[in-house]
């Protein structure tokens, strides 16, 4: 059975363990260290301060997580937010993500929050460090592709690219059309 919850603190040595492969061994994060503990601990708060930062249980073990956070520090952005997912590898491919982002939406609305962007590393050739599955799965959930940066990260002696993935949830009143 799976269960969605806010996370605590006290997840944070589990999420860890989730989250430093990812650092350590793909391209995915483009942090080059994994944080530490406290460090971790410090973001969940920080994080949970303002937004959702949910996890995904299943018998009593996280299996994957995910927040949304600050897009842009100005106040006009208030209604928009960042929006990032991870999920143990033994956990892929059985709709735990799109379970935990379906939460995450919810609470995201409630919130009055009306678009989600997704900032995504991105190869620009094959490579086994990096594939397209993280912008596949946003794609699938509903994210169209509104940007691209190149050469913008370097990690493992490569260059990466990032695209900017963005979804609506809520209405935009007196909003011009887009073109």
């Amino acid at each position: 059975m799976l269960l969605i919850r806010d996370a605590r603190t006290e997840d944070a040595a589990r999420l860890l363990e989730s989250y430093g492969p990812y650092v350590e061994n793909t391209a995915i994060s483009f942090e080059y260290v994994t944080p530490g503990l406290e460090e971790f601990q410090d973001r969940i708060r920080s994080i949970s301060a303002k937004y959702p930062y949910l996890v995904a249980e299943e018998d009593g073990q996280i299996v994957g997580y995910t927040y949304a956070g600050v897009f842009k520090g100005r106040a006009a952005y208030d209604r928009s937010c960042e929006v990032t997912i991870y999920l143990d590898p033994a956990a892929r491919g059985r709709g735990l993500g799109r379970r935990l982002y379906a939460a995450l939406e919810d609470r995201l609305k409630a919130q009055g929050i009306l678009n989600l962007y997704a900032c995504i590393a991105w190869p620009p050739a094959d490579d086994p460090r990096l594939t397209t599955n993280s912008a596949d799965f946003h794609a699938h959930m509903g994210y169209v592709r509104v940007g691209e940066f190149h050469n913008c990260a370097y990690k493992f002696g490569r260059w990466y690219h990032m695209i900017w993935m963005e979804k609506m949830i809520g209405g935009h009143p007196g909003a011009a059309a887009r073109e």
